[in-house]
């Protein structure tokens, strides 16, 4: 009787092997990614600290005066001008947000029915999106004038308007705001509808067949299947749009140049005149940080706030 022979395998060649694949695939990894680094570390990390450096100097558009440790950041805290710039933008933050959160769920929703020309109204939505700062605010500009803008017509044609009688949307600050608030919400709702609307797809169908076959309505069905499923996506959203909404400068800078007054001058636009008006690049880059420092710690409490929401 012959014996079969067992060929043991090679444990070290194999494990030999499989190190030089794995080093093999990181190297490749690090190829990829190198050059995104690089370009992180020179445009983001390297100015932030550069950043932080000047704001500790009394720094002009000329260059480095002098070093004042953190006298910059004691006067922002005092400075008056700074907190109502940033009240403004906090009240341009509170209007705005909900807005657009209702109006592009509402949207998507219209969307992700099955009603005809759906395509169409997608890009007559998100059209708006594509358009930059200084085309929209063009626009508006001329939408929104009195006597012969278009708002102002349709309100006179439809009775809301008296004869003889003109809304100042850009020159009224209880209007001012407002406007604001209507140009970013037609500009922007776009993107925001093309996330929720891609949440909405995501929701299996099945859901809903077997919600109707247990005899649920359209509200049930919106509440217990839609809601849930969407909450996580929404938080997101909103989180973002916050943020987004604290940074809002161009529109308002190029249709009312912070007026009437300074009712509509924003935390942005005060740190760009500090800096390049006033001339006082340290101090502004000071209000840089604050604000920053304040957006992180937003964003941290909506995060713990929708989070127990979301759980």
């Amino acid at each position: 009787m012959k014996t079969a022979m067992v060929v043991e395998p090679d444990l070290a060649h194999i494990s030999t092997g499989k190190r030089k694949r794995k080093l093999n695939n990181e190297l490749l990894a690090s190829a990829f990614l190198g050059p995104y680094f690089i370009f992180f570390l020179v445009f983001s990390i390297v100015p932030i600290f550069y950043g932080l450096f000047v704001s500790l100097h009394d720094w002009t558009l000329i260059g480095k005066v002098k070093f004042v440790g953190l006298d910059n950041y004691v006067y922002a805290l005092q400075d008056s001008d700074f907190w109502a710039s940033l009240w403004n933008t906090s009240y341009f933050v509170l209007i705005s947000t909900p807005l657009m959160i209702i109006t592009s769920f509402g949207l998507a929703l219209i969307l992700d029915s099955r009603i005809k020309g759906r395509t169409f109204l997608r890009i007559i939505f998100f059209m708006p999106n594509i358009l930059s700062v200084a085309v929209v605010s063009f626009i508006w500009i001329f939408v929104l004038a009195p006597y012969s803008g278009l708002v102002n017509t349709v309100l006179h044609n439809i009775g809301l308007l008296s004869l003889g009688t003109e809304l100042f949307w850009l020159d009224d600050p209880n209007l001012a705001w407002i406007s604001i608030v209507m140009i970013t919400l037609w500009w922007t709702q776009g993107f925001n509808m093309i996330l929720l609307l891609a949440g909405l797809q995501d929701i299996p169908i099945d859901h809903y067949e077997a919600a109707t076959l247990d005899g649920a309505n359209t509200w049930a069905k919106f509440k217990f299947i839609t809601i849930p499923a969407m909450r996580g996506l929404i938080v997101l959203i909103t989180v973002l749009q916050v943020i987004a909404s604290f940074k809002v400068f161009g529109q308002v800078w190029l249709v009312t140049r912070g007026g009437p007054g300074n009712e509509t001058r924003t935390i942005i636009q005060y740190i760009y005149e500090t800096g390049f008006t006033a001339n006082n690049l340290g101090l502004s880059t000071a209000m840089s940080f604050m604000f920053f420092i304040f957006l992180i710690i937003l964003s941290f409490f909506q995060l713990k706030f929708f989070g127990k929401k979301v759980d």
